[in-house]
Parts: structure tokens; sequence; C-alpha cells
């Protein structure tokens, strides 16, 4: 467990959220909360975690180009097409509406988006050597920069008709998130949040990837927390308001274990062929509850 330390600051001196107020007015008494969670053994967030009123602003003004990327790419997406063609539209679409396609070159990821076809987990390359066909079914996440601030989101698409195995998996990913979100409050425990997606998967009969999980973005593209979908509750980070990060489980049909493709270092697939699916919305912790910044 990581125990952080802030800088101690006086009454009177100003926030150090940057709002100009003095600390005792400001987020003093929050602090104060923070502390006795800490003296208490549960892992807290930092200060460079908690994003300010204006900051969400600009997180969810980026979140509203993500999701008509993926209300576009929804309109378009059918058999026939190649994962290239996909990347091809995010790309112009995202670019039209002021955005960067966050993915493309971070970290030497070579696409503008992530495309993940049947036992691709995650981290997909787009190609075109793949083209959909019915019976398929895909993750793409999208992820947008505008004026700096990121957003990150993605959703299943199944093309045509499915097998049963597929429809309930991506029933099952969906309702996941659903139940996890209802344990996302203020003054919890990301685990909360975990244990009601992994329970919820085991009852389908499926399981959650482990080593994969969420992740806090906002300012940069991958923040702090880590956020895991096999953890219990009462475990893991406190959630506090101003809190942002994603909800992505990734659920198996089979086996938990995965593999990552030695040709591109990229792209993730379960150990046992069987499919994956994905699904991600990315939210802001506030006072009462969450808001949802993409999906």
């Amino acid at each position: 467990m990581t125990i952080h330390t802030e800088k101690k600051i006086g009454r009177n001196d100003p926030c150090w959220c940057g709002s100009g107020q003095k600390y005792k007015n400001c987020h003093f008494d929050f602090d104060r909360r923070i502390d006795a969670f800490r003296d208490e053994g549960v892992e807290v967030p930092t200060r460079d975690m908690i994003k300010t009123p204006e900051q969400i602003e600009e997180i969810r003004k980026s979140g509203l180009v993500n999701i008509a990327v993926l209300d576009y790419v929804a309109e378009n997406i059918k058999a026939g097409m190649t994962t290239e063609k996909i990347d091809q539209l995010v790309e112009s679409k995202t670019r039209e509406l002021g955005g960067i396609p966050a993915p493309l070159d971070f970290e030497g990821f070579p696409k503008s988006v992530c495309t993940s076809v049947n036992d691709q987990v995650c981290h997909g390359i787009p190609t075109e050597t793949v083209t959909l066909k019915d019976g398929d079914i895909i993750n793409v996440d999208v992820s947008t920069i505008l004026n700096g601030y990121f957003s990150d989101s993605s959703r299943m698409f199944c093309i045509g008709e499915i097998d049963d195995e597929k429809q309930r998996l991506v029933d099952c990913v969906y309702k996941a998130i659903e139940l996890g979100l209802e344990k996302v409050r203020p003054w919890r425990c990301l685990g909360d949040m975990g244990q009601a997606v992994n329970d919820h998967a085991k009852e389908c009969g499926f399981s959650v990837v482990e080593e994969v999980g969420g992740h806090g973005v906002g300012l940069e593209f991958h923040e702090d927390p880590w956020v895991s979908y096999v953890s219990k509750k009462g475990e893991e980070m406190l959630m506090v308001p101003g809190m942002v990060f994603t909800v992505e489980p990734m659920i198996n049909a089979g086996t938990s274990e995965i593999f990552v493709d030695s040709s591109n270092d990229w792209t993730i697939y379960t150990a046992d062929g069987k499919p994956s699916a994905q699904a991600e919305v990315q939210v802001v912790i506030t006072e009462d509850g969450y808001d949802i910044l993409a999906r």
C-alpha cells in the first residue's frame, strides 16, 4: 500500500488547488477528511489527482468530441470495412471537430485508434489486412486531446448476426459497468466498484483480465490511479471529488490469461483464443456521486 504525504499549508496561505482562496476557506476540511482515512491505513489520492472545476469543464469538452467520434463510427461501421478504414474515420472526424487523436504516436503506437476484434483484448492496431465480417465483435477505443485536455472511452460493436456466446459477453460487459458505476461514490474505495464488476462477470460464467485496467486521465493520457476490476470491496484507493478516471473492464469468455503479440508489442489476445469484450466510460467523482465525461 502506498502512503502519500503532502506539503503542509498554513490556514491563511493560498490553497494548493489554485483557486486563489485562502486554504482554510477552500480545501482545508477536504484535506482533513483525507487525512482521517490515511490515518486508518486507506490509500488516498495525491493532490495532483484532484482536478479543479475549470479543468473538469475542459475535460468535459474533450469528452464531447470523443463521444461524437464514436457516434460517427457507429453510423458507419459495417461488414466489409477494414480496421484501417475505421482509423481513417476516427482521424478525420477528430480533426474536423478540433481535436487530436491521443493514441497516435503515444509511446510509439502507430495509429489514431485501437480496434480490437474477437479474441483481441485491447490495443488492436488498425490495418488493411483485417476486414470486418458478419459474426465479429469489435471494440473501438477512441481517445481525444482537445486544447491540451484528454478524454477516453470505447464501445463494442456487433457486426451482423453474432453467436449467443458473443452476445452474452457483450451484454455482460455493459451490465458490469452499470453495476460498477453504482459503487462509484465519493469517500468509498475503488475496490467497491472493482468487486461489483468482477462478481457480475463471474455470475455470467466469464473472467476479468487482471493485468490491464483503467486509469486516471484528463491532464495526461494515462495518469494515476490504476484501476483494477478484480479488486475487493473496501480496498484500493479512496475515491474523492475531483478525481477523473476510466471504468473499462475487459471480460473474457474463457480464461483470464492473456498474451501480447510479439510482432508489434501492443496487441493483447486471450490465451485460449476465445472472444473478449470491453467498454469504457470516463467519469469524474462529484460531491454526491459521479458524472460521465465520455462514453
